[in-house]
């Protein structure tokens, strides 16, 4: 498996286990994941509310809002390159489930990898 660096992504991962145990690794700063836990939540409570609403176009304000809280954390916070970049869909999944691990307690084994 490629090294990984603070600044680029690795480009290869044998299984999506590893590419989660990098992805947890550049969310290490709390203050980051905290980012990322309030876009999600902000994402998808629009995504709802503009369908409940009437309003289905609304819904596509769900990424802007979402990803602009995600980079922020990385480019301000963290100081690394998001993981969206390199690997799209693992990342996407990967924020539903570190927020799942968040607020079931059971993220900081993956931290401490």
């Amino acid at each position: 498996m490629p090294e990984a660096t603070a600044t680029a992504p690795a480009k290869d991962f044998a299984t999506y286990d590893h590419f989660f145990a990098y992805y947890v690794k550049q969310h290490s700063d709390p203050r980051n994941r905290a980012m990322h836990a309030i876009g999600t939540i902000l994402g998808l409570s629009i995504l709802v509310g503009a369908f409940l609403l009437g309003h289905p176009w609304w819904a596509l304000l769900w990424i802007p809002i979402a990803y602009t809280f995600a980079w922020t954390g990385h480019f301000l916070l963290e100081k690394n390159k998001p993981a969206t970049f390199g690997h799209p869909f693992w990342s996407f999944i990967s924020d539903f489930r570190m927020l799942a691990l968040m607020f079931t307690g059971r993220l900081q084994p993956w931290l401490d990898k």
